[in-house]
């Protein structure tokens, strides 16, 4: 594969890239709250001249305005807007039924299960799930795979898992994803094993599905200032220097390094796009992806708790059992 690409290229740059390749796609991305890396993904590769954008969000008001910020620009993309609430299984279903009973979307090229939460106090979901597993991992899982017709009626399709280097705070708990409710909880490694889920997720996925000319991805963005991260105490002793912490604890030399600078919101929107469009990733069909380049372990970059073949067929059990639904293909 080509190293063209790097750290520092930006959406821009990918979208001039590979515009005859998005213009006419479906792109269904979830999480999309304005100043977002979804609703900057959206925007940036509108002016490739996509089919149908379908923002997905819990906010319908906050999606709406995140479309009319992308019509203002480019007026003649198409927009739809789809309530999910992804910490619910009730609501992911309904808004799976909403999707498939869409008469005028056939097909779905792309999705970006982009939505999440980082670092929360301690809650659980109506359906009894720690919050971060619940709404980054289960409720993506349960969305994708109920919409999964439409994606596969695509002639090239794609589903890509915005994960995070956090995952490198912990693997899935496979026996306590609830933390002995509570008890043993630290928002870090919860968030680490939504993470590496989201990962895990993607492998699985192209494992089952290659078959179908399905191409699956995560991707880690790179740090960012989001609003995914405003609600962090910086202060000593705070959030931060809890999760520097954690780090320290796993003996990662991410923990006794500088961390690397953050980057722009373009710069971290070219790893969606790369994964989304790049007509060269065929053969790394499941792979994590960073810095428009595949994940190397031996620099950390991805964690052995997120390669392992045998955690991936336990996680999808493990789902399926979740959410009272079983996904044979």
């Amino acid at each position: 594969m080509s190293q063209q690409y790097g750290i520092q290229t930006t959406g821009q740059e990918l979208v001039a890239n590979y515009s005859k390749i998005i213009k006419g796609k479906v792109i269904l991305t979830t999480g999309v709250s304005p100043g977002g890396l979804g609703a900057h993904f959206l925007h940036v590769v509108s002016q490739a001249q996509p089919a149908l954008l379908i923002l997905a969000g819990r906010n319908v008001a906050t999606c709406q305005e995140t479309g009319d910020a992308i019509n203002k620009d480019y007026p003649s993309v198409n927009i739809k807007i789809l309530q999910l609430d992804l910490s619910s299984f009730s609501a992911v279903r309904a808004a799976a039924d909403k999707l498939l009973g869409w008469a005028d979307v056939h097909a779905i090229d792309v999705v970006v299960n982009n939505a999440g939460i980082m670092a929360v106090p301690y809650t659980l979901t109506s359906d009894g799930y720690e919050s971060q597993f619940a709404s980054n991992h289960l409720g993506h899982f349960l969305f994708t795979n109920l919409i999964m017709s439409k994606i596969l009626a695509a002639p090239c399709p794609r589903v890509i898992s915005i994960s995070s280097a956090g995952h490198r705070f912990g693997g899935v708990r496979f026996a306590d994803i609830n933390f002995d409710s509570g008890a043993l909880y630290d928002k870090w490694v919860a968030y680490g094993q939504s993470k590496t889920a989201n990962i895990l997720f993607a492998r699985r996925l192209a494992q089952k599905l290659a078959k179908h000319g399905l191409l699956a991805f995560s991707v880690h963005p790179g740090r960012i200032g989001t609003n995914l991260s405003v609600h962090l105490d910086r202060s000593p002793g705070g959030d931060v220097d809890a999760m520097i912490q954690v780090i320290r604890s796993k003996g990662l030399m991410a923990g006794f390094s500088p961390q690397k600078p953050f980057i722009s919101l373009d710069q971290g929107v070219a790893t969606h796009i790369f994964a989304a469009f790049d007509p060269n990733l065929s053969e790394h069909n499941g792979k994590y992806l960073l810095e428009c380049g595949i994940a190397d372990p031996y620099q950390e970059d991805i964690m052995c708790w997120a390669t392992s073949k045998v955690e991936a067929d336990r996680l999808w059990t493990m789902s399926e059992t979740m959410v009272d639904q079983k996904f044979e293909y």
